[in-house]
C-alpha cells in the first residue's frame, strides 16, 4: 500500500476506532486519528503502535460545527479513506427528561458527521478521497420504545450515508455503514446486555477496514438474522419488543 494514503479516523477514541488504527497502519496506510480525548488515545497508541511517525492526533469535536472548516484545512495529510466512529449514549428515559442529552446525541451522531463530511466531499482538489465509512447501530432500524431516541440519531446518520453513496458515485466515492449491534466498549459498559450477542470491538474493526462495495456491512452471522427480522417485522409486532 504507497505510503501517502491516509486514513482519517473521526471519534478515534472510540473502542472500535482504535482498534481500526492499529489495524489501518499494520496495513501500511497513514492515520490521522481525531478525537477530544488526545491524552487518552496516545496513551493507547505509545503502547501499541511502534511506528509512530505514520500517526498524527488532532483535537476534534463533533458538535463544535463552526470549528470543522478550520479543522479540515489544518490537516497535513488529506484522507484517501474517512472513517467517522463519534458516539454518544444517554439512557432513554434520560433523554426523554433532559434535552442536552438529546442533543449532544444528535450532535455527535448527525449533526457532527453531516458538518465535517460535507466540507471533507465538497473539497474536490483532493482527488485522493476514495471511500469514507459510517458507524451506525442496528438500533437506527426500526423505533423501539426502550432506545428510540439513540436509535432514531442513528437511522438519520444512515440515511444521510446513504443519499451520499448516490452523491458520490459518479466521482467512484465508496460509501460504507457499519450497522453494528451491541458491542464490548466503554460506551456499553454497565448496561444489562445479552453476553451471548456481544461483538468484540476488533471484530467490528475488521468489517470497517475489509468494507469493499457493499453499502450495509451487518458484522456477524446472528446480527445479520435480527437485522433481516427488524426490517421485515410487523409494526404490531415490533410495537411489543423493549
Amino acid at each position: 500500500m504507497p505510503a501517502q494514503k491516509t486514513v482519517l479516523i473521526l471519534g478515534a477514541n472510540s473502542d472500535v476506532a482504535k482498534q481500526a488504527i492499529l489495524l489501518y497502519v499494520a496495513k501500511g496506510y497513514r492515520v490521522v486519528a481525531a478525537s477530544r480525548d488526545l491524552n487518552t488515545l496516545e496513551a493507547f497508541i505509545v503502547k501499541h503502535v511502534t511506528s509512530i511517525d505514520v500517526i498524527r492526533l488532532i483535537y476534534f469535536d463533533a458538535a463544535a460545527f463552526a470549528d470543522h472548516q478550520a479543522f479540515y484545512d489544518r490537516l497535513e495529510w488529506k484522507p484517501s479513506i474517512v472513517l467517522y466512529a463519534a458516539g454518544y449514549l444517554v439512557d432513554n428515559e434520560v433523554a426523554l427528561r433532559q434535552w442536552p442529552g438529546t442533543l449532544q446525541m444528535m450532535n455527535v451522531h448527525y449533526c457532527g458527521a453531516v458538518s465535517i463530511l460535507n466540507i471533507i466531499v465538497m473539497d474536490k482538489s483532493n482527488t485522493e478521497l476514495g471511500q469514507i465509512i459510517g458507524l451506525s447501530s442496528l438500533s437506527g432500524v426500526r423505533g423501539r420504545k426502550s432506545n428510540f431516541i439513540y436509535g432514531s440519531t442513528k437511522s438519520a446518520f444512515t440515511q444521510y450515508l446513504a443519499g451520499l453513496r448516490q452523491y458520490l458515485n459518479s466521482r467512484k466515492i465508496k460509501v460504507n455503514v457499519i450497522v453494528a449491534g451491541y458491542i464490548r466498549s466503554k460506551m456499553t459498559a454497565g448496561l444489562n446486555l445479552p453476553e451471548s450477542l456481544m461483538l468484540e470491538p476488533e471484530f467490528i474493526a475488521e468489517a470497517v477496514v475489509s468494507a469493499s462495495r457493499k453499502f450495509v456491512i451487518v458484522p456477524g452471522w446472528k446480527w445479520k438474522m435480527i437485522h433481516l427480522v427488524l426490517k421485515l417485522l410487523p409494526e404490531q409486532l415490533v410495537a411489543k419488543l423493549p
